[in-house]
């Protein structure tokens, strides 16, 4: 089992950037992969970004255009999500998830088994 924690949300100007942090406890965290989804009001989980258990491969949401970054470090059982040139639709709540390790490439919620509390990204215009 392992618990996960978001940080690094907050608000920012629309051009801006952000870094959020997904904290996990556990010995096994290396033997997970990870994903991030967000969460906007009234609309439904959406999946951003996905790596595998070492962080060799990942995979992005077509509609981010590049703009996010995943990334993890299993020496401090982190994983990051990099977030450049935001806008104001990409206001929403973040969460990160943990899955086994062959559901990397899964973009759907129930694909993961973790999730974090979320921590919330609001952007200005």
């Amino acid at each position: 089992q392992v618990q996960l924690v978001e940080s690094g949300g907050g608000l920012v100007q629309t051009g801006g950037s952000l870094r959020l942090s997904c904290a996990a406890s556990g010995r096994t965290f290396s033997s997970y992969a990870m994903a991030w989804f967000r969460q906007a009001p009234g609309k439904e989980r959406e999946f951003l970004a996905s790596l595998t258990s070492s962080g060799g491969v990942t995979v992005y949401a077509d509609s981010l255009k590049g703009r996010f970054t995943i990334s993890r470090d299993n020496a401090k059982n982190t994983v990051y999500l990099q977030m450049n040139t935001l806008k104001p639709e990409d206001t929403a709540v973040y969460y990160c998830a943990a899955g086994a390790s062959s559901r990397y490439y899964y973009t759907r919620p129930d694909g993961y088994d973790y999730w974090g509390q979320g921590t919330q990204v609001t952007v200005s215009s």
